[in-house]
C-alpha cells in the first residue's frame, strides 16, 4: 500500500489548548511562579546567610563586605552600609538568581530540582568567592573558600527543594 499521509504538519489540526495550559499564560500564573521563585530564593538566602555567619564567626568572612554593594550604587553615607548591602544581597537571592535557576534548571545535571539547585549554587559561588574576597590568606582563605562554597550549595539545595515542593503539589502552577 502507498502511504498517503503527509509528513508536513497541517495547521488545521492544532491540538486543543487545555485550561491547564492556559493557566501558565495568565497574569495570575506568572505572578504565582514569581512568588514561588521568591520563596525559594528567600529559603536559599536564609541557608546561605547561616553559612556566611558561620564563616564570619571564625573570621573567614567579613560581613562588612556587604557594604561594598551599598557603595557600588552610591548610597554610602545615606543608609547603613552593611544592613542595606545585605538587603540588596537578599533581593539578589530572591529575584534574579531564582529566575535564572528556573530558566536553566532543565539543562543542569541531576535528576531532581534540589540536586540541580546544588549545581546551580556551585556555579554562582564562582562569582561570589571573587567578589566578596577581602584579602584572606592561609587557613583563613581555605576556610573562606570551603564555607562559602558549602553555603552556596545549600542555597541551591534550598532553592531547588522549594521549586520541587511547589511543582509536586496537585494544584501547582509551576
Amino acid at each position: 500500500m502507498v502511504d498517503n499521509t503527509s509528513h508536513v504538519d497541517d495547521p488545521s489540526h492544532v491540538d486543543d489548548v487545555t485550561e491547564d495550559d492556559q493557566e501558565f499564560d495568565t497574569l495570575i500564573g506568572i505572578l504565582g511562579d514569581g512568588i514561588v521563585g521568591a520563596a525559594g530564593g528567600l529559603a536559599g538566602t536564609a541557608a546561605l546567610t547561616v553559612g556566611l555567619l558561620i564563616a564570619a564567626s571564625i573570621g573567614a568572612f567579613d560581613t562588612d563586605s556587604f557594604a561594598l554593594l551599598t557603595r557600588m550604587i552610591g548610597l554610602e553615607g545615606y543608609v547603613p552600609g552593611v544592613l542595606f548591602g545585605f538587603f540588596l544581597f537578599l533581593l539578589g537571592g530572591m529575584i534574579p538568581w531564582p529566575l535564572l535557576f528556573a530558566s536553566l534548571k532543565e539543562y543542569l545535571p541531576g535528576e531532581s530540582d534540589p540536586v540541580k539547585g546544588a549545581f546551580f549554587g556551585a556555579a554562582i559561588w564562582t562569582g561570589f568567592v571573587l567578589a566578596f574576597y577581602t584579602g584572606q590568606s592561609g587557613l583563613t582563605l581555605v576556610a573562606y573558600v570551603i564555607l562559602t562554597f558549602l553555603a552556596h550549595v545549600f542555597y541551591g539545595l534550598s532553592l531547588g527543594a522549594v521549586f520541587n515542593y511547589f511543582m509536586t503539589r496537585p494544584d501547582s502552577i509551576v
